[in-house]
This record gives structure tokens, C-alpha cells and sequence, in this order.
């Protein structure tokens, strides 16, 4: 029995075309073109052209500034090779796990989930305090945190008792980690936030009543819930903190390179030392490590959705 199949265009358009929005192709391409020179300018042109530097030996000053050479993949198997390199990368996982992964993905959820029943100015005040920290400019953040560390007239050492304790140098790490959580912990509250919103008070109640404990509530009915929320924003603050040159205003990387971490180490080693061309493989491998971090979290995204 033959069968009559829907008809492949939308009504009143002729040409026998798909056009679900009804633009044509020429306006469809008008609306997107801009889009597409954006992209093509500001990210296309120059992932291209730090590929391209990473293949020559460009320098900032002398004979190879004024004319580089191609060196093939030189740069690429000596930064592999370099302890600077392998140093950085381990303070940057360091910097990610203790940061972002816990620290920020763990106190945003603490604060969206105390919150989450709570109205009034108390809940409007801790919300504005947390976002301040996150939409105040890095430079004036860093100039705040350093007051606050001082090791002399510092407000951490005044309100701990602890006069001439000097953070930056003693513990540079842990107050880059810190500094971090502190900064970036609105964006991870304001995402659970909304993911908290959409699990039904009944399914708590009802798991409340059949005696389930808090940590139950959480396990059984709000993760299962919230599971595509969480590993979305475990992506992207994941990538920011991995690119996030903001600790340099506080230690630059000191000391003794104790937090020279891969955007400050691609930064000391293409503008202090001079070498654009190996500075740009850096950036060429911390993209690469970009992507491979990307496709996890999207691989484990992809599971979810097809559990669902």
C-alpha cells in the first residue's frame, strides 16, 4: 500500500527547500554572516596564527623577530620536555581540582541549597556579597587581597592574632586556591540555584517522611535531578579557572614558581623571555588540554542524557 510522505517544505515557499523559520536562504545567510566574520576574526584568525607562531621561532626581539623561521613541531617536543612546563601544568590541576572542582562546584551548592528555602533580606544580602566578588574588576580584587594578607598591617593576620605571618610567600598556593573559591563561588550558587528550583518539594517530603536523611535527599532525589546542571558547570568553571591569568596580580607566579601556573608560565615565557614563538606551542598544547577536558565532561553529558 503506498503511503504519502509529509511534504519536505513549508508551506508557500517554492523551490521544494527546508525553511523552518520561513527566512529564505539569502536573509537566513544575512542574519548569520556577521556571526560568522565575528567568530572568524576573534577566534578562527587567531588560533590559526598561534598554531602558525608555534611552528617558527619568533622572537620578541633580535634577527628572529625581524624574521622567523619555520622549526617544524621543535617547539612543541621542547616544551614536553621542559620541567617549567610540567611543573605548571601540576599547579594547574592543583589550582582546578582545589578551586574550581571543589571549592567553588562545592560552597555554590552549599549556599544555593541552605538557601533555597529561605526569603527575605538575609538571603537578598548573602546573594549581593557573593556576587559582588565575582562582578568586582580582577584588578581591583587583587589590590583588596593583598591589603587584606599583608603580612604587617594585614586584616587576616589582625583578626587570626597572627602578626607577621606572610600568606603570599608561606602558603602561596592555598591563598591563590582560596582567593579563587572566594571569587568565583557566585556563578556555581546562582546554577544551583536554578537546578534546586526545578526538584519538586513533594519528592523531599515525601523522602523525608519515608525517613531518608539529608545526605539520602540529597543522594537519591536532588543529584539524580540536578546531574546535568552540575556536570555543565563543573565544564565551564573547569575551563575558566584553567585559563584564569587572574592569580599573577597577587604572587606573579612566585615565589620560586610556586604558582606559576600555565597562563602565567605562557605569559613569563613569550613576554619576559622574549620567545613568542615557544610561548605560543604552550598555548597551543594548554588548548589541546582544553578540548580533552571538554569531551569528558560532554562524553559524560552524553551518558546522562542517554540514561534518561
Amino acid at each position: 500500500m503506498a503511503t504519502t510522505s509529509p511534504p519536505d517544505t513549508a508551506p508557500g515557499r517554492p523551490g521544494g527547500e527546508r525553511d523552518a523559520a520561513g527566512l529564505g536562504r539569502g536573509r537566513a545567510a544575512a542574519f548569520v554572516t556577521p556571526a560568522l566574520l565575528l567568530i572568524t576574526g576573534f577566534l578562527v584568525f587567531p588560533a590559526l596564527w598561534t598554531l602558525y607562531l608555534g611552528l617558527t621561532n619568533y622572537q620578541l626581539t633580535g634577527l628572529a623577530a625581524a624574521d622567523p623561521e619555520l622549526v617544524g613541531l621543535d617547539n612543541f617536543e621542547r616544551a614536553l620536555d621542559d620541567d617549567g612546563f610540567a611543573n605548571s601544568l601540576g599547579l594547574t590541576l592543583q589550582f582546578v581540582i582545589g578551586s574550581a572542582v571543589i571549592g567553588q562546584a562545592g560552597l555554590g551548592f552549599l549556599i544555593a541549597w541552605v538557601l533555597r528555602d529561605r526569603r527575605g533580606a538575609g538571603r537578598r544580602l548573602i546573594e549581593a556579597m557573593v556576587l559582588l566578588a565575582w562582578i568586582l574588576p580582577s584588578s581591583v580584587i587583587a589590590f583588596l587581597w593583598i591589603a587584606l594578607l599583608d603580612r604587617d598591617d594585614g586584616t587576616l593576620n589582625a583578626l587570626l592574632n597572627t602578626p607577621g605571618t606572610a600568606w603570599l610567600l608561606e602558603h602561596p598556593m592555598l591563598t591563590i586556591i582560596v582567593f579563587n573559591i572566594w571569587r568565583g563561588t557566585a556563578f556555581s550558587m546562582m546554577l544551583y540555584a536554578a537546578a534546586l528550583g526545578n526538584v519538586p518539594p513533594s519528592h523531599l517530603e515525601t523522602a523525608r517522611l519515608a525517613g531518608a536523611s539529608s545526605w539520602q535527599q540529597l543522594r537519591d532525589v536532588v543529584f539524580p535531578r540536578i546531574r546535568g546542571h552540575v556536570l555543565t558547570n563543573l565544564l565551564l568553571i573547569s575551563l575558566w579557572t584553567f585559563n584564569d591569568f587572574t592569580p599573577f596580580l597577587l604572587t606573579s607566579g612566585g615565589p620560586e614558581d610556586r604558582t606559576e601556573i600555565m597562563p602565567v608560565f605562557v605569559y613569563k615565557t613569550a613576554v619576559f623571555g622574549g620567545e613568542l614563538g615557544f610561548g605560543a606551542a604552550i598555548s597551543v598544547l594548554m588548548l589541546l588540554i582544553n578540548l580533552v577536558i571538554a569531551v569528558i565532561y560532554a562524553r559524560l553529558l552524553r551518558q546522562r542524557k542517554d540514561a534518561v
